[in-house]
């Protein structure tokens, strides 16, 4: 289960919500999280306050954890956590790297769910952080763009 937050109407929600079924389909997860869609200022400020970095970025992804402090229970989602995904740096993004808008937002939900589920990387080489290479794989077989 999921919920999108978008204050700002930058978005569309049904086909936001099309992606993340088709995702969560293919990954085979079933937790409970959310999806906000920022500016560049907004998120700059989560990413001074939570990682230090006094600068916007693309995506920032909050993982809770599940252990003692958060159980899960059989039949219960687990909670998996937040999003935040930049519409500004999206937009800058797909530009960059010429593809649609719809293909790089397809790809940081699908960036921020990995996250979710524990994937990392330490660098944004594709050619060598198992997680992205694993993202880009994934978008190959299911994105319908």
């Amino acid at each position: 289960m999921y919920t999108i937050e978008d204050e700002h109407g930058m978005i569309d929600a049904r086909s936001i919500g099309r992606d993340l079924d088709l995702i969560l389909s293919y990954l085979g997860e079933d937790g409970e999280f959310s999806v906000h869609f920022v500016t560049d200022e907004e998120i700059q400020a989560l990413n001074r306050d939570y990682r230090g970095k006094d600068e916007p970025t693309d995506i920032l992804t909050f993982r809770i954890l599940d252990g003692e402090e958060f159980p899960s229970f059989p039949g219960e989602e687990k909670e998996l956590g937040d999003m935040f995904i930049s519409m500004d740096a999206m937009r800058r993004n797909a530009a960059e790297f010429s593809v649609s808008p719809d293909e790089e937002i397809f790809r940081l939900l699908l960036h921020g769910i990995l996250h979710l589920e524990g994937y990392d990387h330490q660098t944004n080489d594709f050619s060598s952080e198992p997680m992205l290479m694993r993202q880009e794989e994934i978008i190959k077989k299911i994105y319908r763009g």
